[in-house]
């Protein structure tokens, strides 16, 4: 009766001692749970901020790609004023020559109306001045010209300067496009990243606590091995 007492008593200890490491077992599958918990949440965290420092920096961005469209656009408009202002200008001086040559030719019909009243008098030197008065118009006359000539040149040089400058800024705008595509693709790229090693970092844990399990089984499964022979011995006892 000794020996079955005794050899309860083992089995009680035993039996007492899996049930701890049960517990233990099982506290330290809940403190994985929780820590693939908080690992989780830590991740979708991370993901959410790279997602919103991506699209905080793809507003900015498009902030300034709409900047020098406005921009472009002022300069156009300023080319395009520039050009009128200098049409006008061209034009003002047109007129101005204009009405110096109407002046002009109201002061050699004054003339002419002089010296035919004083023809008899000087002939000579009314043919010298009317020569000189004719001379002097095809010197203004030709003056005209050549400031008509020398506005057009500016105009033109002024718009295919105009041109030059869009096509510059044209460039530019299709360069930022550029750089803040390959920006965007940059930062997607890291996001796929980010998702790919949190992916692995949970399947990592997945086998960590598949390994756990597999160990805690196999415990269970020696101890329970274990007390069988102990029992069939006792019963021989009895």
């Amino acid at each position: 009766m000794d020996d079955v007492q005794t050899e309860l008593v083992s089995e009680s200890g035993e039996l007492h001692e899996a049930h701890a490491e049960i517990r233990h077992l099982k506290n330290t599958i809940g403190a994985l749970r929780e820590e693939l918990e908080s690992t989780r949440y830590e991740n979708e965290q991370n993901v959410q901020s790279a997602v919103a420092v991506s699209n905080d920096e793809i507003v900015q961005l498009r902030a300034t790609a709409q900047a020098l469209r406005e921009e472009l656009e002022n300069l156009r408009f300023e080319k395009d004023k520039a050009v009128q202002e200098a049409v006008a200008n061209g034009n003002d001086e047109i007129v101005q020559l204009r009405k110096t040559a109407q002046s002009l030719r109201d002061e050699l019909e004054n003339l002419r109306f002089a010296k035919d009243k004083a023809v008899q008098e000087a002939v000579a030197n009314a043919n010298d001045e009317i020569v000189q008065l004719r001379a002097t118009t095809q010197a203004l006359r030709d003056e005209l010209d050549n400031l008509r000539f020398e506005k057009d040149k500016a105009v033109q040089e002024a718009v295919s300067t105009a041109n030059d400058e869009i096509k510059q800024l044209k460039t530019t705008v299709s360069t930022l496009r550029e750089d803040m595509d390959t920006t965007v693709s940059s930062y997607e790229q890291k996001i796929q990243d980010m998702e790919r090693a949190a992916r692995d970092e949970h399947n990592q844990l997945q086998q960590t606590i598949a390994a756990l399990r597999d160990k805690w089984e196999g415990k269970a499964t020696g101890k329970k091995k274990s007390t069988r022979p102990r029992r069939k011995a006792a019963s021989k006892r009895d």
